[in-house]
């Protein structure tokens, strides 16, 4: 399967670039495009948090339970978008006009690859390991990493979100990170011309 734009990571910054990736699809510049998102979402450390400090959400949100309601949404506002469930990925390689996404289960060819996976080791994917380094905003005890970016773009093609891009763990910055990628790739699809969209009452 061909796609435009494929999201690697169904948590928070993974799940808000798809949303408005998915909020996009009318305009002009994106109204073919084909994006999908690998919702693994086993290793996401919204699994197991609780948020009290986050504007929009009521106290006592529990991160397993966005998890679940962000698929949801997404299906419901966008359905164009592709959520491809049960899938791993373990290798991206780079070829001509884009990446090679290999998971378990198959393979998936992308113009636009976004990694939005988390900052703990081991990191499995093949094909990124010379861009892992030391996580800048983390405690140097836990010993988390990035990939090495330049406001989330790493090469031609492959961006990173939330704290693989070196955000610290904060749902208001990986989700802000998230829909800044998005924004990014729709200026690319616009010619370079700057892309944000909002919906309006």
């Amino acid at each position: 399967m061909d796609f435009d734009a494929l999201i690697i990571g169904g948590g928070v910054a993974g799940l808000q670039c798809a949303l408005v990736l998915g909020s996009a699809k009318e305009k002009p510049f994106a109204l073919h495009k084909k994006v999908g998102i690998i919702v693994h979402q086993k290793a996401s450390h919204l699994q197991n948090a609780l948020f009290n400090n986050v504007l929009g959400l009521s106290a006592n949100t529990v991160g397993k339970d966005i998890l679940g309601a962000g698929k949801q949404q997404l299906s419901a506002l966008y359905p164009s978008i592709s959520q491809i469930e049960n899938e791993k990925v373990i290798s991206i390689t780079d070829i001509n006009d884009g990446y090679k996404v290999t998971t378990n289960k198959t393979t998936y060819h992308a113009k636009i690859v976004i990694i939005a996976l988390n900052y703990s080791k081991p990191f499995t994917i093949g094909g990124l390991q010379n861009f892992i380094e030391p996580h800048q905003k983390a405690n140097p005890k836990k010993d988390r990493i990035q990939l090495k970016n330049t406001d989330c773009f790493i090469q031609k093609g492959m961006y990173c979100c939330g704290t693989i891009a070196g955000c610290r763990s904060q749902f208001a910055i990986a989700a802000g990170s998230g829909a800044a990628v998005a924004t990014d790739v729709l200026t690319v699809w616009n010619n370079g011309n700057h892309v944000k969209i909002h919906d309006k009452i």
